[in-house]
């Protein structure tokens, strides 16, 4: 293919981890044919989550292991360079943003429409053992799961339309509505996604809390109705939903848990009204201590989320319609030939820092 002359030539420089500490810039090769389903990417625009800084820590996320060099990073923008033969969705220079998680779409999972339970999928996860991730100048990507980027969207917000597709997909699986009272828990990147797409979906008010100030200042500035600084060495999980339900005037129609933390899990499962819904969203040890007799004699339902399952097309247009703005939360910008500080600074999680992204 004409498009893929002197591909080898050119530089890609990754983001490779060999193993826990063991973060290193190097070349890698490019893929120099295509499938005829796919386009080959130039990146743009990556961004950092927990998930990388547990592989960096640790070379591993939960069950995935790293046991050879991978490129890592999911988070990402990228413009087509060239496409296979059976492409008809997009053309050489579109921007575009990269669902990461390939599906077999062939299993019952994917025959039913829930793609993201597919067990194919999960190791065919990019920046997760042992598929190699976007923090590479060029690759190769399935068409299928590559989403144009209107003009007025970044890209830096086309990067991020990866972590608020999760978040899009669990204020679908809560069926958020006009109304809705919400309580969100945390007010990372995704807690602070969650609160912003629950006022798209038309929640009336939304609480949030946090540990980090600075984090619910801005909060704050972007709308939520009434934040609360927790204090770690005082916080009584109890205590502070029943402050929340007085505050709120009524207990939370929907409580979308963004932290992982067991005291805070309890919390949101207090705080709910009876016949509520509570959202995992954030991930902390694999078992967990929550109070599930009050979510069995309330009927309040806990509701995992996986990943994302079409939701790409709806994140993209609420951040072009402007009706959730993701700007603010991008703090921290950093060249590639900086990457691994960029990781080690989020890892810091310096005040004032929320979503680190890395340029090529």
């Amino acid at each position: 293919m004409d498009q893929l002359n002197n591909i080898k030539d050119l530089d890609n420089l990754s983001l490779v981890i060999h193993g826990p500490n063991d973060l290193r810039l190097e070349q890698t090769p490019i893929k120099d044919t295509l499938e005829p389903n796919e386009c080959l990417l130039e990146t743009h625009s990556c961004g950092f989550c927990g998930t990388d800084i547990h592989l960096m820590d640790h070379g591993r996320m939960a069950d995935f292991i790293v046991k050879e060099p991978l490129v890592i990073g999911h988070e990402t923008s990228a413009r087509v360079v060239a496409v296979g033969g059976d492409v008809k969705n997009l053309k050489v220079g579109d921007r575009v943003a990269v669902e990461t998680a390939i599906p077999c779409q062939k299993c019952d999972y994917c025959r039913a429409g829930r793609y993201n339970l597919c067990p194919i999928s999960n190791t065919q996860a990019r920046g997760l053992p042992p598929k190699h991730g976007c923090l590479r100048r060029y690759y190769a990507h399935p068409a299928d799961f590559l989403f144009k980027l209107p003009d007025n969207v970044s890209w830096e917000e086309g990067a991020m339309c990866e972590p608020f597709s999760c978040i899009v997909h669990a204020c679908r699986r809560l069926n958020i509505m006009a109304g809705h009272n919400v309580l969100v828990c945390g007010a990372g990147a995704m807690g602070m996604m969650a609160f912003l797409c629950a006022k798209a979906f038309g929640a009336n008010k939304v609480f949030v809390t946090d540990i980090n100030k600075s984090r619910l200042a801005l909060a704050d500035k972007l709308g939520a109705d009434k934040t609360y600084a927790i204090d770690p060495k005082t916080f009584n999980d109890f205590d502070m939903a029943q402050t929340v339900v007085k505050d709120m005037g009524c207990n939370p129609d929907i409580s979308i848990e963004c932290t992982g933390n067991d005291s805070s899990t309890s919390m949101a499962i207090y705080a709910t009204k009876n016949g509520g819904k509570v959202g995992i969203v954030g991930l902390g040890g694999l078992k967990s201590t929550v109070p599930l007799v009050h979510t069995a004699m309330r009927e309040i339902d806990l509701i995992g989320v996986c990943r994302f399952k079409d939701d790409y097309p709806l994140a993209i247009e609420l951040i072009a319609s402007g009706k959730v703005n993701l700007k603010p939360l991008i703090t921290h910008k950093f060249p590639i030939t900086e990457a691994i500080e960029a990781l080690k600074f989020m890892k810091k999680n310096v005040e004032g820092s929320l979503k680190i992204m890395v340029h090529y």
